[in-house]
């Protein structure tokens, strides 16, 4: 009888521990797929918002100067990056370098440097991976003593 119930208090201690471990496991990939789910309606909702400036016949270059912005630096070379750069190449607006973690991946007409690298001056760095910008932000911030702005407030303010 002893037994039966040492083995039988073994056994419900193993599940419990088990299924903690398996929810815990779970947990991250739930607020994982949370958080992708946040980041990519933001990116939709930013991209809408640029088609609309966009169809109004209206370009992000007249944020810049109307602010005094001449020289940038992108930060996040992924698809809205990419656009930014694209918006701006052409323009009076100099793009001097892009910042990127994965710098050796990343293939344009300027610069490219990663955020650990030495940044030099500009007007303004923009910050297009918009659902980090908190984040990155703070990690710049304590680099350079220029403005950081997100895309996602230029884009709501023009």
């Amino acid at each position: 009888m002893k037994k039966l119930t040492i083995s039988g208090l073994s056994a419900l201690l193993g599940a419990s521990v088990g299924a903690v471990a398996v929810g815990t496991m779970q947990k991250p990939k739930t607020v994982r797929r949370a958080d992708h789910t946040q980041k990519m309606t933001e990116f939709y909702r930013i991209l809408i918002e640029w088609l609309r400036i966009r169809q109004e016949g209206k370009s992000l270059v007249s944020y810049f100067i109307q602010n005094g912005y001449k020289t940038v630096a992108i930060y996040g070379m992924k698809e809205l990056g990419e656009r930014l750069y694209d918006e701006l190449k052409d323009s009076e607006i100099s793009v001097k370098y892009v910042i990127d973690k994965n710098a050796d991946a990343i293939y344009v007409d300027v610069d490219v440097v990663t955020p650990e690298d030495f940044l030099e001056e500009v007007d303004v760095i923009v910050v297009t991976a918009i659902h980090y910008f908190d984040e990155i932000e703070s990690m710049l911030g304590e680099k350079v003593d220029y403005p950081i702005i997100s895309l996602e407030d230029i884009i709501y303010e023009i």
